[in-house]
């Protein structure tokens, strides 16, 4: 008998439809892929900040270098993970794939995507005016991550894209529907997948974590309600290249009086 997993999407999965098989083990590489996900993630990502703020600054041949090494990276991790998923017979549905194409998706995608980006842009702009440690990192990274150039853009936007589709795969695809199948409850899926994406920017400090573990649950609750990775890509993505618009105007002003 096929598992649940392969025959609905993860909606059905988190009802607990009544078969056997619908409740698996967590097969090892799936362990060794949540392994990856809770440790090396949020321990790389505190690694290459420190060696960033040891940087006075960084360049844009130095951040066009960090743009395309973490696009290749996810695009990697990604491919292996969907792999894996696949060979283990976690069907396209269960891991979000399904629906792609949906105009209604598409369009409550963007709707939702307009509101959590324009939501983050008055964020932006509220640290901007904050004092604080939590604020001065905000700013610090800024200087080293985001946009200052105009030829910097649109590398950003790839790497922005990027990170919607790769890391809402991980978390809200493979994550969620791997969860899952070993029959925990929805909420505890959605809980869990947030707290490692909330792990993965731990590189933000607390404040960091405990932002992105919230923006993880409503990814998660949206992931539910529509049955596909559509709109939390576009919500992802949007929110990211917000971060690459508005934070240099609001975390770092001289550099953008500078440029006018």
């Amino acid at each position: 008998m096929l598992a649940t997993g392969q025959k609905h999407g993860l909606r059905d999965n988190l009802r607990g439809l009544p078969q056997k098989c619908s409740h698996q083990a967590m097969a090892w590489d799936f362990w060794v892929i949540f392994l990856f996900l809770g440790i090396v993630v949020p321990w790389r990502g505190a690694v290459r900040l420190r060696k960033l703020l040891a940087l006075p600054s960084v360049s844009t041949k130095e951040k066009l270098v960090l743009y395309g090494s973490t696009i290749a990276g996810q695009w990697v991790i990604t491919g292996l993970v969907a792999w894996r998923a696949l060979a283990r017979e976690l069907s396209p549905g269960a891991l979000g794939l399904g629906k792609l194409g949906s105009g209604s998706a598409i369009l409550r995608g963007l709707a939702l995507a307009l509101v959590v980006g324009a939501l983050h842009w008055l964020n932006l702009r509220r640290i901007g005016k904050s004092p604080g440690k939590a604020a001065d990192l905000m700013r610090a990274l800024a200087g080293r991550i985001l946009p200052a150039h105009p030829v910097e853009l649109f590398p950003y936007f790839a790497l922005a894209v990027t990170a919607g589709v790769c890391e809402e795969f991980l978390y809200r695809g493979f994550a969620m529907g791997a969860l899952a199948r070993v029959g925990l409850p929805a909420w505890a899926v959605v809980i869990l997948t947030s707290l490692l994406f909330g792990l993965a920017h731990a590189y933000q400090g607390r404040g960091g974590i405990l932002g992105t573990f919230v923006m993880g649950i409503l990814l998660g609750v949206v992931r539910l309600l529509y049955d596909t990775l559509v709109p939390v890509i576009m919500m992802h993505a949007v929110m990211d290249l917000v971060a690459g618009i508005a934070g240099p105007r609001y975390l770092l002003p001289k550099v953008v009086k500078a440029q006018a």
